[in-house]
C-alpha cells in the first residue's frame, strides 16, 4: 500500500467494487480494501437479482450464474400461489448468483482498472486533518499504517463503522432491520421460479425464500422484523421450514445476518465522505435486495469523485450531488417500497389469503412490481387505500 490515494474504498462487495473501477477507469489513484481474507466470503445475501439491473454494469458469466431464474411465486398463508414473470425474457427475471465468484469478479474488474485491492485489511478509524476528512488508519496483518486520500467512500454493510465514524447517524432501530438466516440445502428439486412464503407462521414481518441455484440446490432463508421477532430466532424457524417442507434436504452451508429495510437514512454525504450500499440503507425495504442498487449506487459515487478531483473540491458542496442522484432514483423506488412493506406488516394471515384471492383470474405473470400492486388495489382499494400515493 502508498501512503497517499485520491480514494479509499472500505468494503469490497458490490458497491465497493464498482466505485473502486469507475475511480479506477477515470484515472484516479484508488485503494480498495476488504477486512476478511476473500472477497466474497462468508455470503450474507440471498444471491437473487435482476437480469437487465445487473447487464448495466457486467455480462453475464457462468462463471458466477448458479441458476436462471424465470420468475416469482409468492405463496399466501393458506397456500394460495400468485406466479410472477411467466415470461423468461421479462426483465424482472433473473439471476441467482454465486456471490463468493461474483464479488470476487467485481474486485477483479476494479483491480484491471487500476484499483489497488488489499485484503485481510481493516479501517480501524478516520484520520482528520483540520477537521476534515484526511484518510484512515487501517490495519494489515497485525500493523497498523497511516493512509491518507482525499475521499474515503465508505460501503461497509449494515453495520457501517465508516458511516458512524464519519458523523452520520447510521442507528437501526428493530422496526428497519430484517435478522436473517440461510442454509444453502442439497437433495432437493427447487424448479426454476424463486418463492416467497408470506405470513406469521413462516416468518413474522418478513418471509421464507427458496431460490434455485441448479443442481439440485437451492437457498432456503428467512428474515424476520426485529420488532416482530419477539422470543423467536430466525435460525429455528428455518430449521422448522426445511424439517417440514423439504424433510428430504440436506443442509450443506448456513449464514446468517441483518438486512437494513429502514428506507433511506437522512444523510449519505459529509466532507471527504460518502456511503454507498447497505452502509448507506439502499437496499429495498420491500425484499430486501441490494446488489444492482448498490451498484448503481457505486458508479454514481466515483462519478461525483472524478468530478470533485477535477474541481479539487471534496467538500458536502461538491458530493451532495451524489446523494441528489441517487435519491432521485434508487431512493424513489426504495421510498415506495418502504410504504407497501409499512403496510404489509400490518397485515393479518386472514388479510394476505384476501389479497393472493382477489387474484384470481387476473394475469399478473408478465407483471412487474409496478403494475403488479396497481392490480392488487384496484381488486382491494379499501386494505391498500394507503398505497393510493403510488398510483397518481
Amino acid at each position: 500500500m502508498n501512503d497517499r490515494y485520491d480514494v479509499i474504498v472500505v468494503g469490497a462487495g458490490p458497491g465497493g467494487s464498482i466505485t473502486a473501477k469507475t475511480c479506477a477507469q477515470g484515472g484516479l489513484d484508488v485503494l480498495l480494501i476488504e477486512k476478511r481474507q476473500e472477497i466474497g466470503d462468508p455470503v450474507r445475501c440471498a444471491e437473487g437479482v435482476g437480469r437487465d439491473a445487473l447487464k448495466k454494469h457486467i455480462a453475464p458469466d457462468k462463471r458466477w450464474i448458479a441458476a436462471e431464474v424465470k420468475g416469482s411465486v409468492l405463496i399466501a398463508p393458506d397456500g394460495t400461489q400468485v406466479k410472477m414473470s411467466e415470461d423468461a425474457s421479462n426483465p424482472k427475471a433473473g439471476y441467482t448468483l454465486e456471490r463468493k465468484v461474483f464479488d470476487r469478479a467485481l474486485a477483479q474488474q476494479a483491480a484491471m482498472a487500476g484499483a489497488e485491492v488489499m485484503v485481510k485489511t481493516r479501517a480501524t478509524e478516520l484520520l482528520r486533518s483540520n477537521g476534515k476528512i484526511a484518510g484512515i488508519k487501517a490495519m494489515y496483518m497485525g500493523e497498523t499504517r497511516d493512509i491518507r486520500a482525499d475521499i474515503v467512500i465508505g460501503a461497509d454493510g449494515v453495520e457501517s463503522k465508516v458511516g458512524r465514524w464519519g458523523g452520520i447517524n447510521t442507528a437501526l432501530k428493530p422496526v428497519d432491520i430484517e435478522t436473517c438466516a440461510q442454509f444453502l440445502v442439497s437433495n432437493i428439486d427447487p424448479g426454476d421460479y424463486s418463492k416467497f412464503y408470506l405470513g406469521s407462521n413462516y416468518a413474522p414481518g418478513g418471509y421464507v425464500w427458496v431460490f434455485p441455484k441448479g443442481e439440485h440446490t437451492a437457498n432456503v432463508g428467512i428474515g424476520i422484523l426485529g420488532s416482530k421477532s419477539g422470543d423467536v430466532r430466525a435460525i429455528s424457524l428455518i430449521h422448522r421450514f426445511v424439517d417440514t417442507y423439504m424433510p428430504q434436504a440436506k443442509i450443506v452451508e448456513i449464514v446468517v445476518g441483518g438486512v437494513p429495510v429502514s428506507g433511506p437514512i437522512k444523510r449519505t454525504v459529509s466532507d471527504g465522505l460518502i456511503l454507498v450500499g447497505d452502509a448507506a440503507r439502499q437496499s429495498d425495504p420491500l425484499t430486501g435486495g441490494g446488489i444492482t442498487n448498490a451498484m448503481d449506487a457505486g458508479q454514481m459515487a466515483g462519478e461525483v469523485c472524478l468530478k470533485a478531483k477535477e474541481k479539487g473540491d471534496y467538500s458536502v458542496k461538491t458530493l451532495k450531488e451524489y446523494e441528489d442522484k441517487w435519491r432521485a432514483t434508487i431512493g424513489k423506488e426504495i421510498s415506495k417500497s418502504l410504504q407497501v412493506k409499512n403496510l404489509l406488516i400490518k397485515f393479518s394471515d386472514e388479510q394476505l389469503n384476501q389479497l393472493a384471492h382477489s387474484l384470481d383470474g387476473v394475469d399478473v405473470s408478465k407483471m412487474a412490481l409496478p403494475a403488479f400492486l396497481l392490480a392488487l388495489f384496484k381488486k382491494n382499494p379499501k386494505l391498500l387505500w394507503e398505497l393510493r400515493g403510488l398510483f397518481k
